[in-house]
């Protein structure tokens, strides 16, 4: 016990992932409707919660929290699949492409020089397991098969190199603008 009161022991956490992680799935998979989806959320979830998981009293009761937590992320998944079929959707008919005049161009190209540059920054197994998870669509369970690594440290990997982005690129996540469609596919 500290000066705070009582805290969640590091191994309280191994046990509350075990005792929660299906229960959550499966609500996960109720509102996701996709495996691996739901398990993606429940990951993402588990890693927030372990973020903070010193902060944590352990009067507080961690079902509802977690409930509510996976809640809200399948509901972000939800809406960020839809505004990207949106998107697609309203290209697909004829919308004019977003580098269509030279403002825009050079904007983009610029963004793509930022971009390559903040990954080029990222450590190398960082960069690798981000192109994994964006550019090859692999889910983390595949890509720490394939590195033989952990799914966790698969997630931790992931939580650093989109900290760093955001950090690199946060005047033009600031910016808004058509170039910010650009930016939120990337580190989404």
């Amino acid at each position: 016990m500290d000066s705070n009161g009582k805290k969640y022991l590091a191994s309280d956490f191994s046990a509350a992932f075990h005792t929660w992680y299906e229960k959550l799935h499966r609500y996960a998979y109720t509102i996701l409707k996709d495996q691996d989806e739901a398990s993606d959320t429940v990951q993402f979830v588990f890693t927030r919660l372990w973020e903070r998981w010193e902060e944590l009293d352990d009067t507080e009761e961690l079902g509802p929290y977690l409930y509510r937590a996976i809640h809200n992320q399948s509901l972000n998944r939800i809406r960020k699949a839809g505004n990207m079929r949106n998107f697609t959707a309203w290209l697909n008919q004829g919308a004019p492409p977003v580098q269509s005049d030279a403002g825009n161009k050079l904007a983009l190209a610029e963004l793509n020089t930022r971009i390559a540059a903040a990954l080029d920054a990222l450590p190398p197994q960082c960069r690798l397991i981000f192109t994994m998870s964006r550019e090859q669509d692999k889910k983390y369970a595949e890509i720490a098969q394939a590195l033989s690594i952990s799914v966790k440290t698969v997630e931790t990997q992931m939580s650093k190199a989109l900290r760093i982005l955001r950090e690199k690129l946060a005047d033009y996540i600031a910016a808004g603008g058509a170039l910010l469609l650009y930016i939120d596919k990337l580190l989404s």
